[in-house]
């Protein structure tokens, strides 16, 4: 049994949640040989599993960089910033002028666009999401699992990350963009998080290890659970680190590149 981890953005869809026919077919026949399917993905839950299970089947989701664990239908683990936190991290991003996207599992969080202070993260905001309904930062507080960032001031996340270098880690979205997660959590160390359940579950009598795991991702928040897994594959429109270190490289995502993947490894 291998257990196998897929990001979402440019690994199971395209743009616009496209996602090809092939694709929850070749999840489906990977199950039915016995291995288990997992999103492990940047997004929280609260822009994943209201349509994503309606796309292709899995047996759980790894959500916000690894600060919210579901498994069969069972929520694990949840880590959400402590209001104390919260409010850190909110005047923080004043202090330094920067944009955020506060992600939770319930909603997301942003200042208005008029009050934003880049022109960058306001387009970004109308292009991706148009028709979102966003929280305000107070209503935040207490309710954030990570965030999404960008300043104008190339100098500005990383003097508000050294002040904050015990409660946060930040992983570059290049562009400008970094997107910023709590000490310690990545999209591996919840890859471990599982192993350990299911080993402890006792649904499953061979032992399970990191070796028994295959990553599949396309961008650089991707390269922790690359670099940790037992077999790391790269989609075909990849960022440069992720293409450098991968053991396969399959199609675009939709060139069939999660069936292709597939299997290459023999899984279906």
């Amino acid at each position: 049994m291998k257990l196998l981890f897929f990001d979402i953005d440019g690994t199971l869809i395209a743009d616009h949640r496209k996602m090809p026919q092939s694709t929850p077919l070749a999840i489906k026949k990977a199950q039915e040989n016995g291995h288990l399917c997992i999103v492990n993905t940047g997004r929280t839950a609260s822009i994943v599993l209201d349509w994503l299970p309606d796309l292709a089947p899995f047996d759980g989701y790894l959500c916000g960089c690894g600060t919210q664990l579901f498994f069969q239908g069972q929520e694990l683990s949840h880590h959400i910033f402590t209001p104390e936190e919260s409010v850190s991290i909110i005047e923080g991003l004043e202090k330094y002028k920067i944009d955020a996207i506060l992600e939770g599992a319930l909603n997301d969080y942003c200042n208005p666009p008029d009050t934003m202070h880049t022109e960058t993260m306001r387009k970004y905001v109308s292009k991706s999401y148009p028709r979102r309904h966003w929280g305000n930062y107070q209503d935040a507080i207490g309710n954030f699992d990570k965030f999404f960032c960008f300043a104008d001031d190339p100098t500005a996340v990383p003097a508000f990350m050294a002040e904050h270098a015990d409660l946060l880690d930040a992983i570059d979205r290049e562009h400008g963009f970094y997107e910023i997660v709590p000490k310690g959590y990545s999209k591996a160390t919840c890859m471990d998080d599982l192993v350990e359940y299911l080993n402890n579950s006792g649904k499953y009598p061979e032992k399970i290890s990191i070796e028994d795991t295959v990553a599949i991702g396309d961008s650089n928040n991707d390269l922790p659970m690359l670099e940790h897994a037992g077999c790391a594959i790269a989609m075909g429109e990849s960022s440069q680190q992720v293409l450098a270190m991968a053991d396969f490289i399959t199609a675009p995502v939709m060139q069939d590149g999660i069936y292709k993947a597939l299997e290459w490894l023999g899984c279906i």
